[in-house]
């Protein structure tokens, strides 16, 4: 995966790959006042001011390939990392505010400019934001104090849970049917934690016992920016942080999601209530949007039995405490500038390195790309992305699907009966190319100009309720789970389709009139990397149709795993930050992808320029320019709190790991730049899955 945007509960959002997890950093070198762009600039898809040429590349691929763009792009003070794919969405975003601009001023405006236009006015006046102070979130407060009994929060959590935005105790939604991937089923899942992951919370290094007494100590600054005492907010803040721990502890690792199987348990209503009786179970779906139903997907048992056991024991106060911290926490972006600053403080300066707050016009066009995207990339797909780059775009597509087929029938580790379901799934995965071919309806949801905090209320709850909607219903497998202007893609094995948004298929990452090799080495991989998602270590586990199913022969899944791990012992060699290494059990599906998905680019590009007579460009063969092509989509540069984060976080390696890590494993690397059996980027007993 390329990035995995805000979106309802996925029960198997592991599942969902894309391709690169970065911030989206603004622009560097001397400020000049920024402006909304009008059109997008252009930086060529391979660039040879990224090149750093004192650098061998049978020595340092990467470095190589992106020496000069990380020279030349440090990163802002306004974010945790800067790449390639974060300038793209950082241009994207600065012409959708041109946009948003535009249809904020519009006097004569149909009903979508009015709620985009509207909804960014209000944003962005500040001034009217920071004279609300927290007031927004008082209500809530006061019907938490009215609290007087344990029973009397239970009875109200479903509706408080509905209400009120936040993560409290669980996480609930829709998903896909893992057994009849043509329906949607209800789901409920862990959640209620504050820090990003499980992991924070367990683990006993120096590091993470810091971090957890600075979010103790961030707890204890929303208590008192409340009104708390200094001392009622320490006891407040370290009961929470006690409830967290307790639902963190049972609560599965990033790791063990990856196991589809491990989150699949599709009981009843019945069941979910008998497993957590302190919650009404029947009641908070109703009032979430969701009709009548009995099956759902109950992910983690286990975490429902520390839910109950914390609902029914831990003292009212600590409950109390809890609800309190979670609504002001999720409040905070949202409320005036001291909240705001409080929440950056602790999540972005200190957890992720960022020194400064991003502008309010990138906070405010990113919330109206996440709540109305398809609203807003109507017009961005009108002014930017042509029928000849669609059609080129599926072109290649079908190519590499081609390649794709022909590598599944010359593996001579599967069998003839794994092949042929194999062939079948490859044959009905669907290509869904730059924008939906049916536009969300937003005509529900109500935008005004003069509250800003009641519009993201409502946006967030129109997005709620539309998802809980779909329970019980069949699965519209023309939907996206990301906007047209996203600088992403992704692979989703339940809808068993690839999926490429218009942000994505821009120059640098795609250029309709540049040579084949650095679009193929580029676009091409990204393809190729999201098509062999559909048959990586979670994605083989689905069939054809989208269902949870082993297809497999035990001897065909025993050598796939036994050439993941190939690539799992070479990556987890890999550094992330100081002596931090790569998790490769939690990265192998993106790993075994970058791998296949480069090689068999690389094989349809063969065959599409077959008979042509390629020549040298800028002093490169065809073949380098395919790799330099490929290299330059991953040119990065992250702060080493971001990579800490990454590290327990990322499915996705480092970039300069996702590069080496990959062409050392191709032959046809070694030949392009003619390297010496013995140079660093050349391996004498390659990894080899696709």
């Amino acid at each position: 995966m390329r990035f995995l945007a805000v979106a309802p509960l996925v029960l198997f959002a592991a599942s969902v790959s894309a391709q690169n997890l970065t911030s989206q950093p603004a622009p560097t070198g001397a400020q000049k006042p920024l402006v909304p762009l009008e059109t997008l600039p252009y930086s060529p898809v391979l660039n040879l001011t990224s090149l750093d040429r004192s650098v061998d590349p049978c020595n340092d691929f990467y470095k190589y390939a992106c020496g000069g763009w990380q020279k030349n792009n440090p990163i802002p003070a306004d974010q945790s990392a800067w790449s390639v794919y974060g300038k793209l969405t950082y241009e994207n975003q600065q012409f959708l505010w041109g946009i948003l601009r535009d249809a904020a001023a519009m006097k004569d405006r149909n009903a979508t400019q009015q709620k985009i236009g509207d909804y960014f006015a209000a944003c962005t006046d500040e001034t009217a934001i920071d004279q609300r102070g927290f007031n927004p979130v008082k209500p809530a407060l006061a019907r938490i104090a009215a609290y007087k009994s344990r029973e009397a929060l239970l009875k109200d959590l479903p509706a408080f849970a509905v209400d009120v935005d936040g993560s409290f105790f669980f996480n609930a939604g829709s998903t896909q049917d893992p057994q009849n991937a043509n329906n949607v089923i209800a789901g409920e899942d862990a959640g209620g934690l504050g820090l990003p992951d499980r992991d924070y919370y367990l683990k006993t290094d120096p590091k993470s016992v810091e971090i957890r007494q600075k979010y103790v100590a961030y707890m204890e600054k929303l208590f008192t920016m409340s009104g708390e005492s200094e001392a009622q907010a320490k006891v407040d803040a370290d009961a929470v942080m006690k409830l967290e721990t307790a639902l963190a502890t049972a609560s599965l690792s990033r790791v063990d999601r990856r196991d589809p199987y491990k989150i699949f348990h599709r009981l009843t209503l019945a069941d979910l209530q008998n497993q957590v009786p302190a919650v009404d179970w029947e009641h908070f779906y109703q009032l979430a949007g969701a009709q009548n139903f009995t099956t759902l997907n109950i992910s983690q048992p286990d975490f429902n039995k520390a839910l109950q056991q914390q609902l029914t024991t831990a003292p009212l106060e600590t409950l109390k405490a809890y609800l309190r911290f979670h609504t002001l926490t999720s409040a905070a972006p949202q409320m005036s500038k001291p909240w705001r600053e409080a929440q950056f403080d602790f999540f972005s300066h200190y957890l992720r390195g960022i020194p400064t707050m991003s502008p309010r016009w990138r906070t405010c066009t990113r919330q109206v790309d996440n709540y109305m995207g398809e609203a807003l990339g109507q017009e961005f797909v009108r002014r930017t992305f042509s029928a000849d780059t669609r059609a080129k775009t599926q072109l290649m597509t079908s190519l590499i699907e081609d390649s794709m087929k022909q590598e599944i029938d010359h593996l001579d580790w599967m069998s003839p009966a794994t092949k042929a379901e194999a062939l079948k799934k490859l044959k009905t995965i669907r290509n869904k190319i730059g924008y939906p071919d049916h536009w969300r309806n937003y005509s529900k949801l109500t935008i005004t100009r003069n509250d800003y905090f009641d519009d993201y209320h409502r946006a967030v709850t129109f997005e709620s309720e539309r998802d809980f909607a779909k329970i019980g219903k069949p699965v519209d497998r023309n939907e996206w789970m990301m906007s047209p202007p996203t600088v992403n893609a992704y692979y989703d094995p339940q809808m068993n389709d690839i999926n490429f948004p218009a942000g994505v298929l821009q120059p640098p990452l795609y250029e309709a009139k540049a040579d084949d090799a650095p679009n193929y080495g580029n676009t091409g991989s990204t393809i190729g990397h999201e098509l062999t998602h559909g048959f990586d270590d979670q994605g083989r586990q689905f069939d054809a149709e989208g269902n949870l199913r082993d297809w497999w022969t035990k001897e065909d899944a025993k050598g796939f795993e036994d050439r993941i791990n190939c690539l799992r012992d070479q990556f987890a060699t890999y550094t992330v930050v100081d002596d931090i290494h790569i998790n490769s059990k939690l990265t192998s599906g993106e790993d075994v992808a970058d791998l296949g998905g480069t090689l068999i680019a690389y094989m349809a590009w063969k065959q599409a320029t077959e008979g042509q007579s390629l020549k040298p460009i800028d002093g490169f063969t065809p073949d380098q320019r395919f790799f330099i092509g490929f290299a330059q989509w991953a040119c990065e540069n992250q702060r080493p709190e971001q990579l800490r984060v990454n590290a327990l976080t990322d499915e996705h390696s480092p970039g300069y790991a996702r590069i080496n890590g990959i062409v050392v494993n191709m032959p046809e690397f070694a030949k392009a730049f003619q390297c010496a059996k013995t140079a660093p980027m050349v391996k004498a007993n390659v990894c080899r899955v696709w």
